[in-house]
């Protein structure tokens, strides 16, 4: 009679399991390799793409490696780089060259097919808003005259958008410069006899002790708007972001002009017509200056509804909403910022 061997038994099924425990450890490692080589040539992507090629075309023709010290393609290029690329085989060479010009379908360069090239006007790239960049605009005056560059300061010309602070201090602005004047009479105030108009009781009437209620054709008005102030308070760090961000917006637009100064020859209004002209997409123009506003300046646009001036000491969130196009002279930034950077008194 045949006994059962139970280490024996032990024994094989210890070595079975080992075996398969390497054969699935060989292909864990198998499929972690493949997937990290996908993961490299997705990356890279082809290489035709990213200019990792054996010979490396340029405007159409082939070069070897030696030709890639001397000769290289057309009369507009800056400068160029060649490296290798290799990566677990056979080395490739990369051409990267720098461009200092535009090609167009109208360009001189015969060696790109004009089909490949495009011909429409290149954009370059928006600037991210809201970095407290410090920002570097140029400086003209009425006559488009070049007077230099200019810096704005990144804390007052670029913080971030926000239209909550806006829409705060445009309601303080509005509500502080209502008059409040308006005004009703109560039934004291109202012109009007004070006489019982019928007796109590006996007519069957509704009782009343006087006509000047509010009941009544020409009596008074109960809770009525009575002279009050309409302002609230409004924190000064909130106001003073909001003209910041009011400046950051027109100046991420493009709509911040910075002249020298604002000065104009004479004080005819044809001049400053012809001016605002010769800007594009401009609809209503606000003038900042940094002192006294010139008098010149004041006859020379005081019939015209879309020009407006302010010193820099009046410059505020709510006028710069309702005027598209900014222009301020380098006084008044200077000032402008000044003002932006003196402490709150508390």
């Amino acid at each position: 009679m045949q006994t059962f061997d139970l280490n024996g038994f032990i024994s094989l099924y210890d070595s079975s399991l080992k075996l398969w425990t390497l054969i699935l450890v060989i292909l864990g490692y198998w499929i972690m390799a493949l997937s990290i080589s996908r993961r490299i040539v997705r990356s890279f992507g082809s290489l035709s793409a990213l200019g990792f090629r054996k010979y490396p075309t340029v405007a159409g023709r082939s070069f070897q490696a030696s030709d890639l010290s001397g000769r290289i393609a057309g009369d507009n290029l800056l400068h160029a780089e060649c490296f290798s690329f290799s990566k677990g085989g056979p080395s490739f060479l990369g051409f990267r060259r720098f461009s200092t010009t535009i090609l167009t379908p109208d360009s001189n360069g015969g060696a790109f097919p004009s089909d490949l090239l495009s011909s429409k006007t290149l954009l370059t790239p928006e600037r991210t808003i809201g970095l407290y960049e410090d920002l570097v605009v140029p400086v003209t005056n009425f006559h488009n005259e070049d007077h230099g560059l200019m810096v704005l300061a990144g804390d007052v010309f670029d913080v971030p958008i926000r239209k909550d602070i806006i829409h705060r201090v445009v309601r303080w602005q509005l509500a502080k410069r209502q008059q409040g004047t308006h005004s009703t009479k109560t039934i004291s105030e109202v012109s009007g006899t004070g006489r019982k108009p019928w007796q109590q009781k006996g007519l069957g009437r509704a009782r009343h002790g006087s006509l000047r209620g509010p009941q009544f054709r020409g009596g008074a008005t109960m809770h009525g708007p009575k002279p009050r102030s309409h302002a609230f308070k409004l924190n000064k760090k909130v106001r003073r972001l909001g003209l910041k961000i009011a400046l950051s917006a027109r100046a991420a637009e493009g709509k911040l002009l910075v002249f020298e100064d604002l000065e104009v020859p004479t004080h005819k209004t044809k001049n400053i017509v012809n001016y605002v002209n010769q800007m594009e997409n401009t609809k209503k123009l606000l003038l900042v200056d940094g002192g006294p506003i010139n008098e010149k300046l004041k006859l020379a646009i005081q019939n015209l509804h879309y020009v407006n001036v302010l010193p820099s000491i009046g410059l505020n969130v709510y006028s710069i909403l309702q005027h598209d196009t900014l222009v301020m002279s380098r006084d008044a930034v200077n000032r402008i910022v000044e003002r932006m950077h003196t402490p709150i008194n508390r």
